[in-house]
C-alpha cells in the first residue's frame, strides 16, 4: 500500500502483540484440522466450519443449510437432545450450530468430551420429527414477527438491492414462505449430501496438545464420508448503480440503508478502510464524522453508523451507512450522508482524526483475544480467507503506518456516492426516496 508512513522503533516496541501459534493437519478422513495451542487456558473452543453454508439452499426453500445446523443438537443415533444436555452441562460445555457448521466450549480438562459430542452432532444426527417441529414452529414465529419489523425489513430490502439475485443477498435462516415448506427428510437430505469430510476445517484452540488433538479427531472421524467437491457457482452480482426500494410501514420512524457493493477481506486495502470506517462512521461517541454531523449536531437520532469492512468476508460485503430517524428528516439525513461520503474523498482528514483512529484501533486490538472462543474463530477466518500466519503480528503494524494519503485514495477507490443503493422502512414513498437520492 502506498503512501505509507515509517514506523519508529520506539513505536514498533509499544505496538500490541498477539500471537496465535499453529499446526496444520489433514485427517484421513480428509478434514483439515488447525489447533493452536494455549497452555493454562481455562476454556477449550472448537470450530467445525462446513463451506457452502446458505448457497447450497435448495431453491424454494431457503433457510434449509441454517435449520439443518441449528438443529443438529436435538438428537443423533446414541442420545437425544436432553441426554447430550445432561453430558455437556456439568463440564461448562455449550454447543450450536448454523448454516457454515457447528461450534463448541468446554472446561479445559474436558475437551476430549467436546470433541465425541460435537463428532457424533456432526456425523450422526437423526433430526427426530417431534424436536424438530417444537423448533421449526418457533422459527415461524420468528420470521412472523420479523416480517412486521422494519428494521429487519428495510436491512433485508437493502441487501436484495445490492446483490439482486445472488445467494448472498438473502436471508441465511429464510423467509416465513420458503421455510414453512422444510421437514425434517430435507434436513436428513442435506446433512447426509453436504455435511462431509472433504468440506470440512475444524480450529481446536486451548490448552492441549496438537497432536493429542490430531489422534482424537481421526479415530472419532474414521468413517466420515469424503464426499464430493463443493460445487463451483459463479453467480453474478448487479453493477453498481441508483436504486431505491421502501418497506412502508406507519411508525413513528423511519430507517434508512445507503450503501453499495463493499469489499473481500482479501482485499490489500483492508487496514487503512479499517481506519477510515472508524474516522467516517465507526468510531465511539464524537469520533466519527457522520454521527458528530448527524446525531450531534443536526440531531436526527441516537443510532446512526456506516462501515465498509465489517461485513467482508470470501464474497464482498457491504458499504453501509444507516440511521433511523423521524419521516420528515429523511431528506436531511440522505444530503448528510453523501456530503460526508464526499468530503473525505475530497479533503485529507487531519492528522488528530488520523490519530485518533489509530489510537483507538491499537489500543482495543489485543481485546477478545483472551477468549478462546475468539481465538479459534480467528484461525479459522485467518485459513478460509487465505491470509498470512503472521497476519496478526503484521496488523498493528500496518495499522501504525496508516497515512492521510491513503485514507483518501482507498475512500476515493471503494466509495461511490454517486451509484448508492437506497433503502427506506417507514413511512415514506418510493417517489419520494427517488426524488431525495437523486438531488442527493
Amino acid at each position: 500500500m502506498s503512501g505509507r508512513s515509517e514506523i519508529s522503533a520506539a513505536t514498533q516496541r509499544t505496538l500490541p502483540t498477539v500471537r496465535l501459534p499453529l499446526e496444520r493437519f489433514v485427517l484421513p478422513c480428509g478434514a483439515r484440522l488447525l489447533v493452536s495451542p494455549r497452555p493454562g487456558a481455562p476454556v477449550c473452543a472448537i470450530r467445525i466450519h462446513l463451506r457452502g453454508g446458505p448457497s447450497l439452499d435448495p431453491p424454494g426453500r431457503e433457510g434449509t443449510a441454517y435449520l439443518t445446523g441449528a438443529l443438529l443438537d436435538q438428537g443423533t443415533r446414541r442420545r437425544d437432545e436432553r441426554a447430550l444436555a445432561t453430558l455437556l452441562e456439568p463440564a461448562g460445555g455449550e454447543i450450536g450450530g448454523d448454516a457454515s457448521g457447528l461450534r463448541g466450549s468446554i472446561v479445559a480438562p474436558q475437551w476430549r468430551l467436546l470433541v465425541r459430542v460435537m463428532v457424533e452432532l456432526v456425523t450422526e444426527p437423526t433430526f427426530p420429527a417431534r424436536d424438530v417441529r417444537v423448533q421449526h414452529a418457533r422459527m415461524l414465529h420468528r420470521l412472523a414477527v420479523e416480517r412486521d419489523d422494519p428494521r429487519q425489513q428495510g436491512g433485508i430490502r437493502f441487501r436484495k438491492l445490492v446483490y439482486g439475485d445472488h445467494w448472498i443477498g438473502r436471508p441465511a435462516y429464510g423467509t416465513l414462505e420458503s421455510v414453512e415448506g422444510i421437514e425434517p427428510r430435507h434436513l436428513r437430505a442435506h446433512h447426509r449430501k453436504h455435511w462431509v469430510a472433504g468440506r470440512a476445517t475444524i480450529a481446536v484452540c486451548g490448552d492441549v496438545d496438537p497432536r493429542d488433538v490430531q489422534r482424537a479427531f481421526a479415530r472419532a472421524l474414521s468413517r466420515w464420508e469424503m464426499g464430493r467437491p463443493l460445487p463451483r457457482r459463479q453467480a453474478p452480482m448487479p453493477e453498481p448503480s441508483v436504486r431505491t426500494d421502501v418497506f412502508a410501514a406507519q411508525r413513528q420512524q423511519v430507517h434508512l440503508y445507503l450503501g453499495h457493493l463493499g469489499i473481500r477481506r482479501a482485499d490489500p486495502d483492508y487496514v487503512p478502510l479499517v481506519v477510515l470506517d472508524h474516522i467516517l462512521g465507526t468510531g465511539p461517541g464524537f469520533t466519527n464524522r457522520i454521527a458528530r454531523r448527524l446525531r450531534d449536531e443536526l440531531g436526527l437520532a441516537y443510532s446512526v453508523n456506516a462501515s465498509i469492512h465489517s461485513s467482508a468476508g470470501i464474497l464482498p460485503g457491504l458499504f453501509t451507512a444507516y440511521i433511523g430517524t423521524s419521516p420528515e428528516n429523511v431528506g436531511v439525513a440522505v444530503e448528510g450522508f453523501l456530503r460526508e461520503i464526499h468530503r473525505i474523498q475530497d479533503e485529507p482528514v487531519t492528522a488528530e482524526e488520523l490519530e485518533v483512529a489509530r489510537s483507538y484501533l491499537l489500543g482495543s486490538f489485543s481485546m477478545g483475544f483472551d477468549r478462546a472462543s475468539r481465538r479459534a474463530s480467528f484461525v479459522l477466518s485467518r485459513e478460509i480467507h487465505g491470509l498470512p500466519d503472521d497476519v496478526l503480528e503484521r496488523l498493528p503494524r500496518e495499522f501504525a503506518a496508516v497515512t492521510t494519503e491513503d485514507i483518501q485514495r482507498v475512500a476515493r477507490a471503494h466509495l461511490r456516492p454517486d451509484a448508492c443503493c437506497l433503502c427506506a422502512a417507514g413511512p415514506v414513498s418510493l417517489a419520494s426516496l427517488r426524488k431525495i437520492l437523486t438531488a442527493g
